[in-house]
């Protein structure tokens, strides 16, 4: 059946949803196995990480231990109807981070780069590497999200995902342009599209074929700079190419009508809602199978408007005032608001069937930061959740250590690679993977 089929009667005509029976008819044959996505939710500065003894440990972010077991605090209750397809992990953090500003990390949550010194040059986000190898499955091999949108400035970052050569990607932050981008109809007829690509291609070989005489008259410095800006030009050249693999196939049609696309941070909990909705989306038509969403960022624009909207202070201050009388509780209530709608999320993708099962199966999902207490680069409060058909076993709480000087969160980067087939050597400085992940 067609992804275009609609049903009509007395002048009306109404789309059908994505079905199974959709998706031979609609994709090529090497995409009708069931997919195994990625998707990687940062919000920046923290949690509530109160102490073991302390009066509102229960407002704190990682769960209470109860023998064998362990209970969610007020902060994740959310997530108790999904208890079987979440852990919580604690204790992990990148060695190359535990000793840079607390404000530099979030450009290193999903690379590990090294950023001592003065070098503030990254290396590949983990997600892109299963990009490369799989991204040609779909339209769009990656996507990369941010509530404040661009690319930022080193350490100060407003996207999760690098290039192979450690470029940032831009986040994509408003969500017409996004819904546009996955599910809208390109402007002109195909053959225009087809001239346009057609032109992109030729002016691209243009600059390639001149490129290699130039790069012999540049010195070793600027050489270094002119292979950093080819490598942008082959991205866009795979862009193009990937444009004209799927030019002839529509895209899916998908309900808007319950989307608020005119949503901004200036309402904040309605913007959430709606950029994990259009994420919703793009795994249910399977547009894309690798989403990165930077929450907010660093020293963004729009961290302090979030937690304002529960009439609280800026995340910043909620993390430097977590000591104070109060502190953890109010942190907490923002911890409580990032978990409800990551829940609502699950949530929705649990519900989905999809084979045998459901799209949480079929989806690994981490949320987390890359602080604990302030700006401490340690002990990274961290949700994962999914991936029950990639062998992945949750309803756990693992702690790996109390300071977070024993195990990388390279580690958990390389499980979800070598849980998708993506690498089995390992990734960034991982030392190995967690087996204790696997059923």
């Amino acid at each position: 059946m067609d992804r275009r089929t609609f049903l009509r009667g007395t002048g009306v005509a109404l789309g059908l949803p994505f079905l199974e029976s959709m998706r031979a008819a609609s994709i090529p044959a090497a995409q009708q196995a069931l997919p195994k996505r990625l998707c990687t939710v940062f919000f920046p500065y923290g949690a509530s990480v109160p102490s073991e003894d302390h009066a509102d440990r229960d407002w704190g972010w990682f769960p209470v231990r109860e023998g064998d077991g362990f209970r969610f605090t007020k902060v994740m209750e959310s997530l108790e109807p999904l208890r079987s397809q979440v852990s919580a992990l604690g204790g992990l953090s990148h060695p190359t981070g535990r000793g840079i500003g607390g404000h530099d990390t979030g450009d290193i949550f999903l690379t590990g780069a090294d950023f001592s010194g003065a070098n503030f040059k990254n290396t590949v986000s983990f997600e892109q590497l299963a990009a490369a190898k799989y991204g040609h499955l779909t339209r769009f091999a990656s996507l990369a999200l941010s509530s404040d949108g661009g690319i930022g400035l080193p350490t100060r970052s407003k996207t999760l995902s690098f290039s192979h050569s450690g470029q940032p990607m831009p986040g994509l932050d408003k969500p017409q342009l996004i819904f546009d981008r996955l599910f809208g109809v390109d402007k002109g007829t195909i053959d225009q599209t087809r001239r346009r690509l057609d032109t992109e291609v030729s002016l691209l070989d243009r600059v390639l074929d001149q490129s290699k005489t130039l790069r012999s008259k540049l010195g070793k410095q600027d050489q270094e700079k002119y292979d950093e800006y080819l490598t942008s030009v082959r991205h866009i050249e795979k862009q193009v190419a990937r444009s004209q693999q799927w030019l002839d196939i529509p895209k899916p049609e998908v309900d808007a009508d319950s989307l608020n696309l005119e949503a901004t941070p200036d309402a904040p909990l309605e913007y959430i809602k709606t950029m994990y909705d259009l994420m919703y989306l793009a795994f249910q038509t399977d547009s894309t199978r690798y989403i990165t969403y930077m929450l907010s960022a660093m020293n963004g624009e729009v961290s302090g408007q979030f937690s304002r909207a529960l009439g609280l202070d800026s995340q910043h201050r909620l993390a430097h005032d977590a000591g104070k009388p109060n502190g953890f509780v109010n942190q907490g209530k923002w911890n409580v608001c990032l978990v409800e709608h990551l829940a609502r999320f699950l949530q929705r993708l649990a519900e989905t069937p999809e084979g045998d099962g459901n799209m949480l199966d079929n989806t690994m999902v981490l949320c987390g930061t890359s602080n604990s207490r302030t700006h401490n680069n340690r002990n990274y409060p961290l949700i994962f959740a999914g991936g029950g058909s990639m062998g992945i076993k949750h309803n756990q709480y693992l702690q790996y250590s109390d300071d977070g000087e024993d195990v990388p969160m390279s580690n958990l980067l390389f499980t979800m690679l070598n849980r998708m087939g993506v690498s089995d050597t390992g990734f960034s400085d991982s030392t190995g993977d967690l087996s204790e992940l696997y059923v």
